[in-house]
């Protein structure tokens, strides 16, 4: 049997957010995550306590060279010889150095994979424009690899069974007491709600980063329901909430949303941090130790589903996208798997899409037209 057809690709770029290494690492990554917004050195160092309780590392970094690993694993087991390569927006390896790599390797098309699965600026569009940043630092006269951003993936079958999984397993250790009327809280990273107002294709009216979630949550509770035999209600809820007070942001906040379910007299909760595709800082601190914390006060059963990280079902995802971008840019028609009523997503953002909430800025992997 022949090996997949990859073509027009000569390889894969990883995409992700980046963490520090250790505390000397924290204020300098803060920074470069705020750069522009003028936030005060002392609210950075506030923040950055957040780091230190897990010796100043975040896990992100780690998590990225195990799914790296995964990646290279599952692509080889499948016939399929890419170089793959890795860029963080706010760390090293940062893109701009491995978009330099890559042209002096002779890259000439890549395909990226983005470790964000949802429409909006800071989870989508701001990673196009970083990527146009790093292609536009190569020196004059290198080559410039071409680069395309795989679809969104949020309501792909190889990232929704893993949630699934992991929320039926987070419910059956929950007390006996709570299990069947616990409720299923799926919790996601805030963003201002102008942004989230903002967010899509502008002919669709906006709120794609909310909806989006929305849709997938339903597609999860139902398969949960289908699994343990209970129809559970389930919520959408927000963390890591940042930026002025007075700029209104999503809500509500998680910790908000658990005293609210036991003054309902609710029994449990999972939190099902469906936003995350591994353990960031945002799920081992907001959720693992702020909101469990919360709960313990409250007297509240909490327990906290698993990420998909580097299952072998959303490894798979980037192959098959990958597999599945080659094709339709080969002029073929292939299968896009798809959950829930949004449908697949595109292959390249529409104009208009996410916009920048500051200033207008040049992005890769969108229409011409």
């Amino acid at each position: 049997m022949p090996n997949p057809d990859v073509s027009p690709y000569d390889a894969l770029l990883l995409v992700s957010f980046g963490g520090p290494e250790g505390p000397d690492d924290v204020v300098p990554f803060l920074e470069n995550v705020t750069r522009g917004r003028g936030i005060p050195r002392e609210r950075l160092e506030e923040v950055g306590e957040h780091y230190y309780l897990f010796g100043g590392r975040s896990p992100i970094n780690d998590q990225n060279r195990s799914f790296l690993a995964a990646m290279r694993a599952d692509l080889a087991a499948h016939g399929i010889d890419l170089p793959v390569y890795w860029g963080n927006r706010n760390w090293d390896p940062y893109l701009k150095d491995t978009l330099r790599q890559m042209s002096e390797d002779g890259v000439t098309r890549a395909a990226c994979f983005v470790t964000s699965a949802y429409s909006s600026w800071s989870s989508c569009r701001q990673y196009r424009e970083n990527l146009w940043d790093a292609v536009d630092a190569l020196p004059d006269g290198a080559a410039r690899p071409a680069l395309d951003k795989l679809r969104h993936y949020f309501n792909h079958p190889g990232f929704v069974a893993p949630v699934v999984d992991a929320t039926v397993a987070a419910l059956a250790d929950l007390p006996d007491e709570a299990r069947d009327g616990a409720r299923i809280v799926f919790v996601t990273h805030s963003i201002p709600t102008a942004m989230n107002d903002s967010s899509g294709p502008p002919a669709q009216g906006g709120g794609a980063y909310e909806r989006q979630h929305r849709d997938v949550a339903a597609v999860v509770s139902g398969r949960v329901a289908e699994v343990t035999g209970v129809e559970r209600e389930h919520d959408l809820v927000y963390c890591s909430r940042s930026g002025s007070p007075r700029t209104p942001w999503l809500e509500p906040d998680v910790n908000d949303h658990l005293e609210a379910l036991a003054a309902q007299g609710v029994p449990g909760a999972v939190l099902v941090p469906v936003g995350f595709v591994s353990d960031h800082m945002e799920v081992i601190y907001d959720l693992d130790t702020e909101a469990m914390e919360t709960a313990e006060k409250l007297g509240l059963p909490v327990r906290r589903a698993g990420t998909p990280g580097d299952d072998e079902r959303f490894v798979a995802v980037v192959r098959q996208l990958l597999l599945e971008r080659a094709e339709r840019e080969r002029g073929g028609d292939p299968e896009q798997p798809a959950l829930g009523a949004t449908g697949p997503m595109w292959d390249r953002c529409p104009v208009g899409c996410c916009p920048n909430p500051r200033a207008e800025r040049p992005a890769l992997c969108q229409d011409t037209a």
